[in-house]
């Protein structure tokens, strides 16, 4: 087989476009910085960093993805994980010869599962019809029957009390799809789900509509690491955290006293009313065509993965420091 040559960004392009990145990543993290730094807890927000568990100096750190080599970078950059240095990466008149890209052969031996697996899972939701339906109803559930000091937020007070959202849990239908999110049903609520989601059907129920669905192709992209750009990563942490607002508006908790990435103090979604629900499907329509145009990026930049590893014949020598 061949040995086919990467794109090449020159030294200006990439450390530009990383500089962006960071500055980007440093601004969407500053908050939850402060806030880290003071001890103060935001019930909202605080999810992406604990359920997800991607740091902030993670997210700042930038990839351009599989196939794309970066001249003058072999010295800094051959010693990442999952990066080579290659002489034969090199511009016409770069001061360093050396470059570094991602090496796909050691990325898909120890990462072709999860490759595999996040691959299948996004195809198949692109391929399901959106579900509306839901109106949220999962973090209701989550609270079904509970005493006050057995909320998962119990510095949040519930918005309706608790006989009222129990009342709401008992007379809705609730169609959750979302095994990450049915799994923290209370005990008494699981069985009022018209579906038991599990681990192993995950890839069989996986549906744009569900705002959990969405937030996860943050997870996707961080757990597939170099190989997404970092673009992708930071737009899907984007559409993660303004789903966490609006999942947080709708469930049963009491939000208000916080404020959202605007600047703009979270207002409750009512979807214990009909106008309520109507708003709840309205934004779940913007985000399941947000989390697909996104879902499409992933799976591109997992193309572009497999194209460099089945182009390579064998490693490029790794450049000197």
């Amino acid at each position: 087989m061949a040995e086919t040559r990467s794109l090449t960004l020159g030294a200006a392009e990439w450390r530009a476009r990383e500089s962006a990145h960071r500055d980007r990543a440093d601004a969407l993290t500053a908050g939850h910085r402060a806030r880290r730094l003071r001890g103060e807890k935001h019930p909202v927000e605080d999810f992406l960093w604990t359920y997800y568990s991607v740091k902030p100096n993670e997210l700042a750190r930038w990839h351009p993805g599989a196939g794309v080599a970066l001249a003058g970078a072999g010295a800094e950059r051959a010693a990442w994980k999952f990066y080579r240095g290659s002489g034969g990466g090199a511009v016409e008149g770069a001061a360093e010869p050396c470059a570094a890209e991602v090496d796909p052969v050691a990325y898909f031996a120890r990462r072709g599962g999860t490759v595999d697996y996040v691959e299948n899972l996004l195809r198949a939701t692109l391929e399901r019809t959106p579900r509306y339906g839901c109106f949220g109803l999962h973090e209701w559930a989550m609270v079904y029957r509970m005493t006050p000091e057995q909320l998962r937020h119990a510095q949040l007070p519930l918005r309706i009390g608790h006989e009222a959202t129990d009342r709401v849990v008992a007379s809705q239908r609730i169609s959750c799809t979302h095994f990450d999110a049915f799994r923290f049903f209370t005990p008494e609520a699981a069985p009022l789900n018209t579906l038991q989601p599990s681990r192993e059907t995950q890839p069989e129920l996986e549906q744009a509509g569900c705002l959990h669905a969405g937030m996860d192709v943050y997870k996707w992209a961080a757990k597939l690491g170099p190989i997404v750009p970092g673009e992708v990563l930071l737009d899907a942490f984007v559409l993660a955290r303004d789903i966490r607002e609006v999942d947080m508006r709708a469930s049963p908790y009491d939000v208000r006293g916080y404020f959202g990435a605007d600047g703009a103090e979270l207002v409750p979604i009512p979807i214990e009313t009909a106008p309520g629900r109507r708003e709840y499907a309205d934004l779940q329509r913007g985000f399941a065509a947000r989390g697909n145009a996104l879902r499409e990026r992933v799976l591109e930049a997992i193309a572009g993965a497999r194209a460099a590893l089945t182009g390579v014949a064998s490693p490029q020598e790794a450049c000197s420091a």
